[in-house]
């Protein structure tokens, strides 16, 4: 079960990331494919298999955010992206601002995976 889970968790992390640069690509070019639909759901529903997966493999190796300090680094790791997606994609009104977000969500998520493959917290 846990490889299973394991492996969903690190398959929806590729696809996160990228279908967020798949998204920024689009934007920085004004693209009107970004209108489609499916580039609308998608990531909402990647996004959320992430944080499904995220929390089995919590309870499926009983170490959780807040108790097990890289658990709880790996969180802050995760809300530091999305938010720097969200600058990058929508926040950004300029193109400073916009790669600002970009590599600030490249690094969170690079971080996270140094954090889970150590699963030694690093900040604190």
């Amino acid at each position: 079960m846990y490889e299973i889970v394991k492996h969903i968790h690190l398959t929806t992390i590729i696809l996160s990331v990228v279908l967020f640069l798949l998204r920024f690509a689009l934007n920085t070019m004004q693209s009107t494919i970004l209108q489609k639909k499916w580039l609308k759901i998608v990531p909402h529903i990647v996004d959320t298999l992430l944080l499904v997966s995220a929390a089995t493999l919590c309870v499926i190796l009983k170490q959780y955010p807040f108790i097990d300090a890289w658990v709880t680094e790996k969180l802050l790791a995760l809300v530091m992206y999305i938010f720097m997606v969200t600058l990058a994609l929508k926040l950004g009104r300029t193109s400073f601002m916009r790669g600002i977000g970009l590599v600030g969500a490249l690094s969170w998520i690079a971080y996270a995976g140094m954090v889970a493959v150590s699963k030694q917290p690093i900040l604190f």
